[in-house]
């Protein structure tokens, strides 16, 4: 009786907390603005109508705290009540720590998966829906080695580098966190519902928006902020100019977060709003330890802490091979260079050319992109 009695407070809780949220007219701004003033929901729930006139709210919003929306509170308090689900508001103790300190935090937190490891410290990695085929190498390839080190990455499953970052993180067998621009009762994109999968039974995903929220432009912006602000940095990889992954480096260093970027080749565009974050003053990076390395005390606490079989997936491994490839490799550049190109310079068949080129890809020394191109990696 007595622990159906503390589940029907905390649901009676948690409902307060979601009238407030679901009101219209209040934002994270107005939401903390309003706690400042009254110490729970409860409390503001209960207050006079003229009361919350002069707290500056409207009547629309007054009439949704007097008559709220119970069909959208019964639905996340159903998904709340459903095995690995949790609503969390900025008052609780596991709300993140890291996440409290930026300006106008969520109110409330909706997670799936393992709560526990918000609070673990965590790298944000970023970059193109559309990324080349070395981007996307590097993407998996930093993740490993950085999961492995004892961060958590942060990404925003999206198509491209969000999603090889997790899926980096996932084949070391390590914990990763996908921050939504939807409700969590779908998957956006569609076609990573696997991804997601994944993600929830290893790691956790997070959004700040009710159930059944679709995924609008305009959330996510405002998912980009909560993926920096859970981060100790946030890292770019390939970003064109006009960029979300830009905006989430630009939440990041108003955050008081450290920025990371990777340089690329200059004939790249999605190199470009790389280039231009290192030139606003981002760190460059050419390794994953460059991000160790710079986040100091707190990265040496969490190497202390490594997760078993961590290795330095940046360490070259060429000398292992034969000396022919390693002649062909040396003829291959960080640009893009074609076969023909390597035909003349190395003084093989182009039958040979390919046989090796297709050793040295799946070696994970160089990567093919369309076109009959190829670029080094190591």
């Amino acid at each position: 009786m007595a622990g159906s009695l503390s589940t029907l407070a905390t649901t009676n809780l948690l409902s307060d907390w979601l009238t407030l949220y679901h009101a219209p007219g209040v934002g994270a701004v107005t939401f903390h603005r309003l706690l400042e003033r009254h110490p729970t929901p409860h409390d503001l729930l209960d207050a006079g109508t003229e009361q919350l006139r002069k707290l500056g709210l409207k009547q629309v919003t007054i009439d949704a705290l007097r008559h709220p929306d119970e069909e959208a509170i019964a639905h996340d308090l159903e998904w709340h009540e459903k095995t690995g689900n949790r609503i969390m508001n900025c008052r609780d103790p596991d709300y993140p720590a890291l996440l409290l300190q930026i300006p106008a935090p969520p109110p409330l937190l909706y997670v799936h998966g393992n709560t526990g490891i918000l609070g673990e410290p965590q790298l944000a990695m970023v970059g193109s829906r559309n990324p080349t085929a070395s981007g996307q190498r590097m993407a998996t390839e930093f993740a490993r080695h950085l999961s492995t080190a004892g961060l958590v990455i942060t990404s925003g499953m999206a198509l491209g580098i969000d999603a090889a970052s997790h899926q980096g993180a996932l084949d070391a067998g390590c914990p990763t966190i996908a921050v939504m621009g939807t409700g969590l009762d779908r998957v956006y994109p569609a076609r990573h519902r696997d991804l997601a999968r994944q993600i929830a039974e290893q790691g956790a995903l997070v959004s700040e928006f009710p159930v059944g929220t679709p995924p609008l432009a305009e959330n996510f912006p405002r998912r980009n902020r909560v993926i920096s602000g859970l981060c100790l940095g946030t890292l770019v990889i390939e970003a064109a100019l006009r960029s979300g992954s830009l905006i989430s480096a630009r939440y990041a260093g108003e955050q008081g977060r450290e920025v990371f970027a990777i340089p690329g080749s200059i004939h790249n565009p999605l190199a470009r709003g790389c280039h231009h974050l290192i030139r606003q003053g981002a760190k460059l990076v050419e390794t994953a330890q460059d991000v160790i390395d710079e986040l100091g005390a707190l990265a040496d606490a969490c190497m202390a802490n490594s997760r078993p079989d961590a290795t330095d997936v940046q360490a070259g491994h060429t000398r292992e091979l034969d000396a022919e490839y390693l002649q062909l490799l040396d003829k291959i550049e960080f640009d893009n260079t074609s076969v023909d190109q390597l035909v003349t310079r190395s003084g093989l068949t182009p039958a040979e050319v390919s046989s090796m080129l297709l050793q040295l890809e799946m070696s994970g020394y160089i990567a093919s992109s369309p076109g009959g191109l190829y670029n080094r990696l190591k």
